[in-house]
């Protein structure tokens, strides 16, 4: 998995799975822009892709915001003139059940889950298109295929993700470029471990381990290499063998 001469942009790259993707794809000779709404742990991450002798940028970013996202990729393409792989990862929760969500709550994990994926996945192949090459990956989820108790917001965003990616893939084939999703698991951050074990664990148990965000970055790296140029339109599912029990 060689991705050297590869210009890559991650959202939501400042912790996490992002943090992780930015850091495999950097040590796979990838050049990488850390894109996040947090701009301390933006440039937090970039100064460490730097250091282990990539080139990096940070850009401050809301994925839900196209004026946001525009200004990301004219400044992306000033400083390395392509971006060959564009990761949408970046992505909320917010816990209620269904006769208790507000109409706020659901519209805003709509429209940085799906909207700022579909905004992601829309400037990457107008880039894309011009080079006749490129790597879109969408960070899904288990619960988009087996549904989630307890917050319905969540799980809505990360199934229409799964069919923005199967639609983007067929109108982007043409231009040699794939667009995949990976659905994880249950993986432990920063974010997660306050969750409640029921959350955490599901009950059917394949592997004797919680996911860690490397398991993730690992399986993008993979989707953004050239021995994946003949995958496209699918959902890869990272879930240590539980997405087997699900839906």
């Amino acid at each position: 998995m060689d991705l050297s001469k590869r210009v890559s942009l991650v959202t939501g790259g400042g912790r996490g799975i992002g943090e992780a993707i930015c850091r495999v794809f950097a040590t796979k000779g990838a050049d990488i822009i850390v894109t996040d709404i947090d701009p301390d742990l933006t440039q937090k991450v970039a100064n460490e892709i730097e250091d282990l002798g990539r080139r990096s940028m940070a850009i401050r970013m809301d994925v839900s915001k196209p004026s946001d996202i525009d200004k990301a990729v004219n400044e992306a393409l000033k400083r390395f003139s392509r971006i060959d792989i564009w990761v949408n990862n970046a992505g909320i929760g917010s816990r209620g059940m269904l006769d208790e969500m507000t109409e706020e709550q659901w519209e805003r994990v709509i429209a940085v889950n799906l909207k700022g994926t579909f905004l992601g996945t829309q400037a990457a192949a107008r880039v894309m298109k011009r080079q006749n090459y490129g790597r879109i990956i969408n960070m899904s989820s288990r619960v988009g295929k087996g549904g989630s108790y307890g917050h319905i917001n969540y799980p809505s965003s990360k199934a229409g993700i799964i069919g923005l990616t199967k639609s983007a893939a067929r109108e982007l084939g043409k231009f040699n470029i794939t667009v995949n999703a990976i659905q994880p698991g249950f993986i432990e951050t920063e974010l997660t471990r306050h969750l409640s074990d029921d959350i955490k664990q599901p009950s059917q148990i394949v592997l004797n381990r919680p996911g860690t965000p490397d398991d993730v970055a690992y399986a993008a790296a993979f989707l953004a290499s050239d021995e994946a140029g003949w995958i496209t339109g699918i959902s890869l599912e990272v879930t240590e063998g539980t997405g087997m029990f699900a839906g």
